[in-house]
C-alpha cells in the first residue's frame, strides 16, 4: 500500500510580506513532498510565519506555538517550523528554543530559501536550526509564488533603510536590496499562465525601488513594464512611504492601463513633532503636498494609511493634528494602532510613555472618526458604476460573490461562479463603512 500522502499546513502573522513568505515556505514544503491543507488537524507538518512588529503581535504567536505543543503530544510524527522576523531577531533563537523545545525547524528571514534542506534534516537529526545574521548574495532570486490563484503577491525587493524610531524591519530583514526587474517579470508572467489576474508587488518602501541598481531603473519604470504584460487585469502595490514618491510615479500609474489607482501612503501621526521623533523624515506639510499631487493627477484616487496613536510623547495638540490630517485627507481606510513597545527600538527607550488608558481613548476617538470618514467616501460611491474584478464567494454569504474597484473597495453582490476571475461593471446601491453592496449594472 502506498504510503499516506503528507499534508503541510501553513499560518502566517503580520503584513503582506510575511504571507508571502510563508507562501514561498509552502512551496518548498512541496518539493520535499508534502501537499497543502487547509486544516490543521490533519497536518503532517505546520509552518508558522511570525511577526515580530509589535510584543502584542509576538506574545499571541507564541500563544499559538504552545498550543501546537498540545497537538504534537497526540500526534508525535507532527513536525512543527516557526520562520521570519520574531526568529530573526538578534539572540532570539536560543530564547525561543528553550520556550519551545518541541518546534522541529527553526530559521530566519534571510535563509527562506534553504528550508527543504533544514526539514530533511529532521529526518536524520530530529531537529535542524539556522538563522543567518544577514542576507547572502543570490539567496532571494528564485521566485516561488504560489500558483494558480486569482489575487498574487509579488516581492519587488527586501529589506528597509528608513530605520523609523518605532520599527523592528531593517534590523530582521535588512538592507534594500531590489530584485532585477526581469526576475520580477518572468514571476509575474508565470502567475497569469496558472491562472493569476491581479497582483500586489510588495516592498517594505516600493517608492525605493532600484536606488541599488547601477543603472537609471526606478519603480515607476518597473511599473510601465509589469502593465504590459499579457493576461494581467489588475496591479497594485503597497508601501509608498511618502518621502520618496514622486511626480514621474504618480504619473505612470494616472497613465497605466491596469495600474489601480490606490496608494496606501502611510503618514503614521499628523503632528511635526511626532513625525520627527518617529524619524518619518518629512512634515506634514510636505505630505499634504504630496497628497495634493496624487489628487491633481487622479482625482478619484483611493488613499489609505497607517495611523499609530500614543507615541511616546505625544500631547493632546499632537493628537489632535492627526484627527486634522484625517479630515483633511479623506481617506478611503485607515489601518490604526496604539503604540507599543518593541525591544530594540530607539522608541522603546524615549521618556513620556503614554498611559494606557489615554491610548485607548485615543484609539477608539479616531477610529470613530476614520469610520464616519470611510462611510462618506462609500456613500458618494452609492449609483455610480464601477468595474470590478470578481473574486469568489463572500465568507459570510456562500450565495453572494465578492469583488473589487480598482481603489480597493470591497463589493458584494449577487452572481454565480462563471463571473470569477472576470471584470465586470457593477452598480454601487447601498454601503457601510467597509463594505459595499452591489448589483449587476444592465
Amino acid at each position: 500500500m502506498a504510503d499516506k500522502a503528507k499534508k503541510v499546513f501553513t499560518m502566517a502573522y503580520g503584513c503582506q510580506m510575511s504571507e508571502r513568505d510563508a507562501e514561498t515556505l509552502t512551496e518548498l514544503s512541496t518539493k520535499e513532498g508534502y501537499t497543502k491543507s487547509e486544516n490543521l488537524e490533519d497536518a503532517d507538518l505546520v509552518i508558522i510565519n511570525t511577526c515580530c512588529v509589535r510584543e502584542s503581535a509576538e506574545n499571541k504567536i507564541l500563544g499559538k506555538i504552545g498550543e501546537l505543543k498540545k497537538i504534537k503530544e497526540k500526534n508525535p510524527n507532527l513536525k512543527i517550523a516557526v520562520s521570519g522576523c520574531m526568529v530573526q531577531q538578534p539572540g532570539a533563537l536560543e530564547r525561543l528554543q528553550k520556550r519551545a523545545p518541541h518546534v522541529d525547524v527553526w530559521t530566519g528571514t534571510h535563509n527562506l530559501h534553504e528550508f527543504g534542506n533544514l526539514l530533511g534534516q529532521t529526518i536524520s537529526k530530529g531537529k535542524a536550526a539556522e538563522v543567518w545574521d544577514k542576507p547572502r548574495e543570490t539567496t532571494e532570486s528564485t521566485p516561488l509564488a504560489e500558483k494558480g490563484k486569482l489575487r498574487a503577491n509579488v516581492n519587488i525587493m527586501y529589506g528597509c533603510n528608513n530605520f523609523c524610531s518605532y520599527c523592528i524591519v531593517p534590523h530582521v530583514r535588512g538592507r534594500e536590496r531590489s530584485r532585477p526587474s526581469e526576475e520580477i517579470l518572468q514571476e509575474i508572467k508565470d502567475l497569469v499562465e496558472s491562472g493569476c489576474r491581479e497582483v500586489t508587488l510588495l516592498g517594505q518602501n516600493v517608492n525605493s525601488y532600484g536606488k541599488d541598481f547601477d543603472q537609471e531603473f526606478d519603480f515607476a519604470d518597473l511599473l510601465k513594464e509589469v502593465d504590459q504584460v499579457p493576461g494581467l487585469l489588475r496591479v497594485r502595490f503597497i508601501t509608498s512611504h511618502p518621502k520618496d514618491i514622486s511626480d514621474k510615479l504618480i504619473s505612470v500609474v494616472a497613465n497605466g492601463e491596469h495600474l489601480c489607482e490606490h496608494f496606501h501612503f502611510p503618514i503614521q501621526a499628523g503632528s511635526n513633532s511626532i513625525l520627527e521623533r518617529m524619524n518619518r523624515k518629512y512634515t506634514r506639510e510636505y505630505y499634504l503636498s504630496r497628497v495634493a499631487t496624487i489628487r491633481q493627477y487622479i482625482p478619484h484616487a483611493s488613499i489609505t494609511t497607517d495611523l499609530i496613536v500614543g507615541f511616546p510623547g505625544e500631547t493632546e495638540e499632537d493628537f489632535a493634528q492627526t484627527l486634522d490630517i484625517v479630515e483633511k485627507v479623506h481617506y478611503s481606510q485607515a489601518f490604526t494602532f496604539m503604540y507599543s513597545k518593541r525591544s530594540g527600538t530607539p522608541a522603546a527607550l524615549m521618556p513620556d510613555q503614554i498611559p494606557l488608558d489615554v491610548k485607548k481613548r485615543r484609539l477608539q476617538k479616531l477610529m470613530t472618526l476614520q469610520n464616519s470618514m470611510s462611510l462618506v467616501w462609500r456613500q458618494r460611491m452609492i449609483g455610480h458604476i464601477y468595474e470590478v474584478l470578481v473574486e469568489g464567494p463572500s465568507k459570510s454569504n456562500p450565495d453572494r460573490f465578492t469583488a473589487r474597484t480598482r481603489g480597493n473597495e470591497l463589493v458584494v453582490f449577487d452572481a454565480d461562479k462563471s463571473f470569477i476571475g472576470r471584470l465586470i461593471n457593477v452598480k454601487i446601491v447601498d454601503t457601510n463603512s467597509w463594505t459595499l453592496q452591489g448589483e449587476l449594472a444592465q
